[in-house]
């Protein structure tokens, strides 16, 4: 797997469950590759924003049946992971969202 932190990691996701992770338990939540393993997510995260992680929790997301009128069809499945960093250290660019 290629170590690219921008391959690796998709997308940041911001809703209020994921403002009230990162405000009380310093944790941030990203879209990433679905073949990533925790490790690399980690390493990821570390080298991207040069912060120290202390954990990953990872969750497939499972696809969902879409209708539009009379044809039907699936979103895609991806994968979510809960990045907790260590104590004092911030991802800055997400303060402000």
């Amino acid at each position: 797997m290629s170590l690219d932190p921008h391959r690796i990691i998709k997308s940041h996701i911001s809703t209020e469950r994921t403002t009230r992770l990162r405000e009380n338990n310093n944790e941030y939540v990203f879209e990433v590759e679905k073949k990533a393993t925790k490790m690399v997510i980690k390493e990821a995260v570390e080298k991207a924003f040069k912060v120290k992680v202390a954990s990953v929790r990872t969750i497939i997301v499972p696809g969902k049946i879409r209708t539009m009128g009379r044809y039907s069809g699936k979103t895609p499945t991806w994968k979510k992971a809960i990045v907790r960093l260590k104590k004092d250290n911030v991802i800055s660019i997400f303060d402000n969202i």
